[in-house]
Formats: C-alpha cells, sequence, structure tokens
C-alpha cells in the first residue's frame, strides 16, 4: 500500500494521555542523551539504534519498494539451458552444414548432430547436442533451404551456456538490499514466486502549529503548511509508508496524546516542529514524561540543529523535526532516512563526495546542509535554502553536507534526492 493510499489526514485531538505531571510533584529529569552530536555521527547513531523489523513472506508483486531479509539466491542455473544468443544456424564441425531441421525459443530438438550438420535456431532456444557454435543469420547463405555455407564462426560463438550467469544455489542479491523492479525479474528468472522482506515502517506523522493554514493563501498572520504535503512522499522514498497523519495543536497535554495514540499502529512517530526551546516547543519534556531514551538530541548542522531522535518503551521512536519546511527536510534525511534503513534491515547509505562550488554562509564548527545541482565541474551550490525556503531543495538534485572549514571547491558528501 502506498504512502499516498495509507495517509490518513485527521483533526486534531486533545486527550490528556498521559496525564501531566501534577504541579506538587517534581520536574521530570530530562532524558538521556548524547548531547549535541556531529552530522556524521547523527546518521551513524540512528541508524545503529533500533533492531529490523520481523520478516515475512510476500509475493513478487507486493515486493517493489520492500527490502530483503535475507539473501536471494539461484534456484536453478542461469541460463537453465544452452541458449542460442543469436538467430542463426546452430552448426557442428566445418561447413558447409547440411540442415536437418528447425528449433525456435520454447520447443527442443532432441537430435544430436554430427560434423557437417546443422538446425535452424532462434535467439533464446536450446542449443541441441553436438552443437559447437551458432552462425548467425546474417551471415549465412543458402543455396537450396538444404545446405548452408558461411564463415566457421569460433567454437562457443554466440552461445550462452548453462549457469554462465550464475550456478545454481550462487548468490544473486544479499540481505538488505531494497527491492527494485529489476530485482523483481530477477527472482523470477531465478525461479522464485516470493519473496522474504522486511515491511515498510509505519509512520505517524503529528504536524504542530497553530499558525497553520492547509488551503488557499494564508490569512494575515499565519503560514500555509508545506510539511504535511511534503512527508507523504519524503518517507515513501526513504523507504517508510504514513498510516497516519494528523495537525496538533501547540498544547503539551494535545501533542502527548496525540503521540500514544498514533504509536498504537505505528513504528514511528514523526513529529514537526515543538523541538526547540520555545515556550511551546514542548517534545523534549513530553519525552522525559514517557521515559524516553534520547538516542539523538540536537546535531552539529545548519539547518535542522534542534532535530531529536528518541526511543520509547516497546521499541517504538519518535523522530522530532523542525517545524521551518526546510530545516525539517534536512533533518528528515539526517535522522528519519537512517533509522528506516535499521528498521528494515539495509546497510546506511554510504555517501559520494564530489567538489562543490558556490557560496554558503559560514557556520564555524558545524556541518551546514546545501542545495546542489550538477555541473560540469561536480555540483554547485543553488540559492533559495533559508530554514523556512525550499525552492533550492525543489530545483536541486541533492543535498552537500559541507563540512566545518568548508571553501569553494572543496568536496562534500552527497544526499542524493532526485529519482532516477
Amino acid at each position: 500500500m502506498s504512502a499516498a493510499t495509507a495517509t490518513a489526514t485527521e483533526p486534531s485531538v486533545s486527550a490528556p494521555v498521559p496525564a501531566p505531571t501534577p504541579a506538587s510533584a517534581p520536574a521530570p529529569a530530562p532524558p538521556e542523551s548524547h548531547g549535541s552530536v556531529s552530522w556524521e555521527r547523527a546518521r551513524a547513531l540512528a541508524h545503529a539504534a533500533p533492531r529490523p523489523l520481523a520478516a515475512r513472506s510476500v509475493a513478487l508483486a507486493a515486493a517493489p519498494g520492500l527490502t530483503l531479509a535475507g539473501e536471494l539466491s539461484a534456484l536453478h542455473p542461469l541460463p537453465s539451458f544452452d541458449t542460442a544468443a543469436m538467430d542463426g544456424y546452430a552448426v557442428s564441425g566445418p561447413g558447409p552444414w547440411r540442415v536437418r531441421g528447425t528449433v525456435r525459443a520454447g520447443t527442443v530438438w532432441t537430435g544430436v548432430l554430427g560434423a557437417g550438420e546443422c538446425v535452424a535456431i532462434s535467439t533464446g532456444a536450446p542449443v541441441p547436442a553436438g552443437a559447437c557454435a551458432v552462425l548467425p543469420l546474417e551471415s549465412a547463405t543458402s543455396a537450396d533451404g538444404n545446405r548452408v555455407s558461411g564463415p566457421p564462426p569460433p567454437p562457443g560463438r554466440h552461445i550462452r551456456w548453462t549457469g554462465e550467469d550464475s550456478p545454481v544455489g550462487s548468490r544473486l542479491a544479499p540481505a538488505g538490499t531494497r527491492i527494485g523492479p529489476a530485482l523483481v525479474g530477477l527472482a523470477a528468472s531465478a525461479g522464485h514466486d516470493s519473496l522474504v522482506v522486511r515491511p515498510r515502517p509505519r509512520i505517524a506523522v503529528l504536524i504542530t502549529g497553530d499558525e497553520l493554514d492547509r488551503a488557499g493563501r494564508p490569512a494575515p498572520g499565519r503560514v500555509r503548511d508545506a510539511l504535511g504535503p511534503i512527508l507523504p512522499a519524503l518517507i515513501a522514498r526513504l523507504g517508510g509508508e504514513v498510516c497516519r497523519l494528523r495537525y496538533v495543536p501547540d498544547r503539551p497535554a494535545a501533542l502527548s496524546a496525540q503521540a500514544v495514540h498514533a504509536l498504537r499502529d505505528a513504528d514511528v512517530v514523526v513529529v514537526t516542529g515543538s523541538t526547540s526551546v520555545g515556550a511551546t516547543d514542548q517534545l523534549r519534556a513530553l519525552l522525559a514524561e514517557s521515559g524516553a531514551r534520547m538516542v539523538v538530541d540536537t546535531v552539529a548542522c545548519r539547518p535542522g540543529h534542534p532535530m531529536l531522535l528518541a526511543e520509547l518503551p516497546a521499541d517504538r521512536w519518535v523522530v522530532g523535526l523542525p517545524g521551518n519546511p526546510y530545516a525539517a527536510l534536512v533533518a528528515a534525511h539526517t535522522l528519519l532516512g537512517p533509522l528506516l534503513a535499521g528498521l528494515t534491515g539495509r546497510p546506511l547509505p554510504s555517501l559520494p563526495r564530489v567538489p562543490v562550488h558556490g557560496h554558503a554562509r559560514p557556520a564555524p564548527g558545524l556541518t551546514r546542509l546545501v542545495p546542489v545541482a550538477w555541473d560540469e565541474a561536480g555540483a554547485r551550490i543553488v540559492d533559495g535554502h533559508r530554514a523556512a525556503f525550499l525552492r533550492g531543495a525543489a530545483v536541486g538534485d541533492a543535498l552537500a553536507a559541507l563540512p566545518p572549514g568548508w571553501s569553494d571547491g572543496r568536496s562534500a558528501s552527497l544526499l542524493l534526492t532526485t529519482a532516477g
């Protein structure tokens, strides 16, 4: 089921579950924290934190987008018989050759060729016993239909031998491979009707903010919500599926109730906003009340610094994204993407490094994430990437992680963000 069809956008609800700490009780201790970590370390921590979800078997048609839970092996050799790679004649010995019959794809010629004999053959048809090569049709001449001449092909030419691509039992793809169309076709050709996979993690999205309008032009003093439209597609791209999307008022009790309710059928709760230190930013306090274990508590990067990742009991996860759209996009690629890879048993993606050209505002001691587009020299920074502005990310090809001290033309790691 796609993220688009699985998403249910529901109105705000505010039931006090769990109950807020009474005023007379001591303030809850802050969650256990690693403190602000480097951007690279944050990715590694998010990936290593979860155990992979339980595996299950699905039909090939349901496998695209999921992840192999075990290695894919060949149930029979590929090819499974000696196969003609060209239309022409399967020949034995030097020519000219006497034509003894015809074999087409899907049929078998059961005789044995002797020296000076051949059969007409189609691409993909089984090569008969005794044949040493295939003479391409365009190289052959025939005087009467019963005898063929042509330059003698070298032994083995235009024959794909049994098991040449993969012997029976050979490993075709390792566990942790994201399943795409080519892998489904490979599995089918190797004899599989189903695959053992890790399912897509189910994600509940809670969007906080009393100032958000969800349609049309925003009213005075309000802003149009961008994260509601962004997150289902982004989460699907990262390997999850949205099972619930709700808008939550900027009130602690409302956010706490929503989070607990969402966890009933979700592996991960993504909360937008409420991650900073303002009067309405309550997520860290609510995690402390819930006994959360903080895995990542702020990241030394710009934008997206106040992002967080926490573990709740029963192997449930909370990812806190900043409320500004570009900062949230950066944070999702930093924490949510690696977390989903860990939940599905995929390796943490290695990031290509290329020279990056252009100007970026200095961020001493921090990794700066900027959108880039490909050019002949590597990648060039695209304008329009303030924390709340998505123009650069919308037209760019990747996000470049500029390390502290980066200067124009130095290399940087890239997070690829465009489909392809």
